[in-house]
């Protein structure tokens, strides 16, 4: 039976660019699953599967409709135990936590500084009314006046990235010598960085940069067909 993965795209489709969403695909393709990706505009999200979610990503698998980024690894993990481990067992699970919650208080809105205009121009001019109002609402200002701020949020972005770079000093990758959820999670939020501006805005010895070239090659390239 196919597997269909919701994710979120802007006026291309042929790019999606959730970070979320990219790391369920880098899980999926761990796993060795066939599937189908069905980017949505932000505001087509509500009308797939009767409304199940407003976010992405959504995951249907036979009658399983699972969404959220770490409860679909968690559901893959378990209903397919035979292919290769995302977590390498309960410690690597809990691990992941700790990563997740580094990736979405620290990186992302690193991240969010710099790519906000970018991602909006990604849009159509529906799309475009729906995440002005609401990412001005959460931030609390303009994306102009976001945006004013960009330079010294790509200055910034280094030191965001510190504890990922410590990590790397000593195995090349955060899962160890092969890669585990917890490089998704964090390749996820680079791979929407140089979607959705172009660039990971790091010098390309940097080890994050250096890791970041070892996930794009992984499975193929997969992501890497995606600019």
């Amino acid at each position: 039976m196919t597997i269909t993965l919701y994710s979120l795209c802007g006026t291309d489709a042929a790019r999606p660019f959730s970070p979320h969403c990219w790391k369920v695909v880098m899980a999926l393709h761990h796993k060795g699953l066939v599937f189908e990706e069905r980017p949505l505009a932000f505001t087509a999200i509500p009308t797939v599967e009767n409304g199940a979610s407003k976010t992405v990503p959504v995951l249907r698998d036979g009658q399983e409709l699972v969404s959220d980024s770490f409860r679909i690894a968690q559901y893959l993990e378990e209903a397919y135990p035979d292919a290769p481990s995302l977590f390498g067992g309960p410690g690597g699970e809990a691990a992941a936590r700790l990563v997740e919650g580094y990736a979405q208080h620290v990186v992302h809105g690193a991240i969010t500084r710099i790519a906000l205009i970018d991602i909006h121009d990604m849009l159509d001019p529906i799309d475009q009314a729906y995440f002005r109002k609401s990412r001005e609402e959460r931030l609390g200002k303009s994306l102009e006046e976001i945006a004013a701020g960009r330079d010294a949020a790509i200055a910034a972005l280094p030191a965001a990235l510190q504890p990922l770079r410590h990590m790397l000093s000593f195995q090349p990758f955060v899962g160890g010598e092969k890669p585990l959820f917890g490089d998704y999670i964090l390749f996820g939020a680079l791979q929407w960085l140089r979607i959705t501006t172009g660039s990971l805005h790091l010098p390309e010895d940097d080890p994050v940069s250096r890791w970041f070239v070892r996930c794009l090659d992984l499975h193929k390239g997969v992501a890497r067909a995606v600019a």
